[in-house]
């Protein structure tokens, strides 16, 4: 068993009884640490299986933990979430606990409670709205507040709140006498029940710990005060626990998780093991190093555990960054780009686009389907099955029979949303209502980019006119997009959000929209939640397991504002590597690029000076005409015996290949190339553009001895 783990693995399974801290970086290997210390401890006689509780955060990583523990040849672990240990628990000991009563019935959501006891305190809550509030509630429950002290708590921990803090307090408190009335407890309310059964009934924790005797919690940095309160109940007072954890990947304190339990781990118990998990197996080194450049940055308390990971992985391709003009050019690049990783035999499962909001998953779902490549969309409706759009929808085609026909197709749109509560001013507060806003937003925006494009009518076998299009013709256009987008798919490229992409990998990895105010967001006003915002970024690095694409747009459409990378960018420098993006990153990157440089292929910014040399990204396919490279290799070599001088001087080779894959057929065209200025242009124009149009090279360069 010890024998295939590198030192800090082996340092973790054999480390003594006790709290043992286990500091596991993205692709170390943690999970294989830690099923092997249980199995460790249990074939050795150290414990006994049955007296182990592993705790983790998700149902898949709990089965993944139990088969790893019978692959190990140890079983009578249980390895469950929070919720459903406590849930096994409770259910356990209700009829003790209850006196014979019936356990009240456990509620899958809290959001149409919710939408009650709004109406209870005179808010009218759309379901957006009512997401929101319940986020809050459950918020407060996690971090142990009482409807009474929710609005001193939340001051304190900086809450945007979806309406005022006294308003939200009220429906917390009706909440919980609607939910007490109909006999009904939420998730929260169940991890109270375990920890009230074991602190106010001896006979209950002398049960429980009896039976559980040594304790693992996994994703330790993601634990909130109600499941460390469980923990502790647990635990009564032992100190047989040992927590896995990255404080680098902390991104759910807005939910009332908190890294201090990790961080303040060896504080809280003196006699801790704490081991570093450094090793990267997941990532090439090349995604290793980016990730450790952004986290380097790093400031706060999760900066404390910062681990610098070294990768294991044989070299691979270095991470690319590519600006485009708009976020629809790099939609339609990423889509590309997809379609090229699949037929080069990547499996679309093994590749993801992932972003900072759901909302921006519209314009990748369009651009794939268009470019025949199937997704899934993990953790999220797909755009135009969302309620919020299907309800503007409805609206849309109910507005034809009330908006004047001439009225421009974005103003009757906008006219339009405003029947299901949307206004183009700034979005709302709270996380839901701020995405159902975006969402509707991205309507607004479509409608814009089509009325752009008036229709074509044609009036005769030569003549046409333009017509502008109207709110049924963008209801049609809508119709049609959604339409395609619905095609049922098996296997595709998956569309996740960063948050959503935690806890998964790919061979393949786009990260998109990275630019300021959407990564970080403009919602990050703290230093805290700024940190929070390039953990995220962080994260998404270390999903990909060899190739890493990452991409902004100057403008969210043609035409529109600038915008600025993220502050957290990596950016290409002129040989390839990276540096770090700030703004005089920015700014020094811009004084070296005399004038911007596209990919031909996909519209990509090119960076890198062979890339611009070619016009093209340098995994883009290449298009060369070998014959025509030939005949420019053996004229450059006349050239070059005539005048003396390297092969290189009259043309590199980088150069030889732009004029095979590019042709150009006029000056303009030719000068365009990088490397070709105004002197090579009149020594070598007329005769290369003659090579280019099909001329031998004895036509251009009939003697061997060639003369300027």
């Amino acid at each position: 068993m010890l024998a295939g783990l590198d030192p800090e693995q082996r340092a973790a399974v054999t480390a003594p009884a006790g709290p043992v801290c286990i500091l596991a970086g993205a692709g170390t290997g943690k999970t294989r640490a830690v099923t092997s210390r249980i199995a460790h401890r249990a074939l050795t006689g150290d414990i006994s299986a049955r007296h182990v509780l592993a705790v983790t955060f998700t149902a898949r990583a709990a089965a993944e933990m139990r088969a790893r523990l019978t692959a190990l040849g140890v079983g009578g672990v249980q390895a469950r979430t929070f919720h459903a240990a406590a849930l096994r628990q409770v259910r356990y000991f209700a009829p003790r606990l209850l006196e014979g009563r019936a356990m009240p019935e456990l509620m899958e959501s809290k959001v149409r409670v919710v939408t009650l006891a709004a109406a209870k305190v005179g808010l009218r809550a759309d379901r957006a709205a009512a997401r929101d509030l319940a986020g809050e509630i459950e918020w407060a429950k996690s971090s142990l507040v009482e409807p009474g002290e929710y609005v001193v708590a939340a001051a304190k921990a900086l809450r945007e709140t979806p309406y005022e803090p006294a308003k939200v307090a009220e429906v917390f408190a009706a909440y919980e006498r609607l939910k007490r009335g109909n006999g009904v407890i939420d998730f929260e309310d169940l991890l109270r029940a375990a920890v009230w059964g074991i602190e106010e009934h001896a006979d209950v924790a002398e049960q429980v710990r009896g039976q559980y005797r040594h304790f693992v919690v996994d994703e330790y940095q993601d634990v909130n005060p109600l499941q460390q309160r469980l923990l502790e109940a647990w635990l009564g007072g032992r100190d047989d626990l040992t927590v896995v954890g990255d404080a680098s990947q902390t991104i759910y304190s807005f939910t009332g998780a908190t890294s201090s339990y990790l961080v303040d781990f060896p504080r809280r118990h003196r006699t801790a093991t704490v081991v570093r998990l450094v090793r990267d197996y997941r990532s090439t080194p090349q995604v290793v190093g980016l990730a450790n450049a952004v986290i380097s940055q790093a400031r706060g308390t999760e900066a404390r555990l910062r681990l610098e990971l070294h990768g294991q992985r044989p070299p691979g391709p270095e991470p690319e960054l590519r600006i485009f003009t708009d976020e629809p050019a790099e939609a339609n690049a990423v889509a590309a780009r997809c379609r090229v990783l699949i037929d080069g035999g990547t499996p679309a499962r093994e590749i993801a686009v992932l972003f900072r909001t759901n909302a921006q998953s519209e314009a990748y779902e369009k651009a794939l389907t268009e470019a025949q490549v199937p997704y899934v969309v993990q953790g999220a409706e797909r755009f135009f099955e969302r309620p919020e759009v299907r309800q503007a929808m409805v609206a849309l085609r109910a507005a034809t029979r009330s908006i004047p026909g001439e009225t421009p197709v974005p103003a009757a749109v906008v006219e339009a949303l405003a029947a299901v509560g949307w206004a183009p001013d700034a979005p709302p507060a709270g996380g839901a209502a701020r995405e159902r806003w975006e969402a509707l937003a991205a309507l607004v925006q479509l409608a814009e980019e089509y009325a752009a494009t008036p229709e074509v009518v044609p009036i005769g076998e030569a003549a046409a006119i333009e017509r502008p299009v109207t709110l049924s013709d963008f209801n049609d256009e809508l119709a049609r997009r959604a339409a395609q987008q619905h095609v049922p798919t098996v296997e595709g490229v998956t569309l996740a959000s960063l948050h959503s992409a935690k806890g998964l990998e790919w061979d393949a990895v786009f990260l998109v929209g990275l630019a300021e105010g959407t990564l970080p967001t403009t919602y990050a006003k703290t230093p805290e939640q700024v940190e929070e915002e390039r953990r995220l970024l962080y994260v998404g690095i270390t999903r990909a397991r060899e190739w890493l694409w990452l991409s902004y747009a100057a403008a969210r459409s043609p035409g529109g504002r600038a915008r600025r990378p993220c502050r957290f960018l990596p950016q290409l420098d002129r040989s390839g590597g990276t540096e770090r993006a700030g703004a005089g990153a920015v700014r020094r990157a811009e004084r070296r690029r005399p004038q911007v440089v596209s990919c031909r292929i996909c519209g990509a910014t090119l960076l890198a000076g062979a890339d611009r040399k070619l016009g093209r990204c340098p995994t883009c396919p290449s298009d060369l005409d070998e014959e025509l490279y030939a005949r420019l290799r053996e004229w450059r070599q006349r050239v070059a015996e005539a005048q003396k001088v390297p092969a290189y001087v009259v043309f590199t080779d980088a150069t030889l290949t732009a004029l095979a894959e590019r042709r150009p057929g006029r000056s303009e065209e030719l000068i365009a190339i990088a490397g070709i200025g105004p002197r090579k242009l009149g020594l070598y124009g007329d005769t290369v553009l003659a090579l280019v149009g099909g001329a031998t090279v004895d036509d251009v360069c009939p003697q061997k001895s060639f003369e300027i």
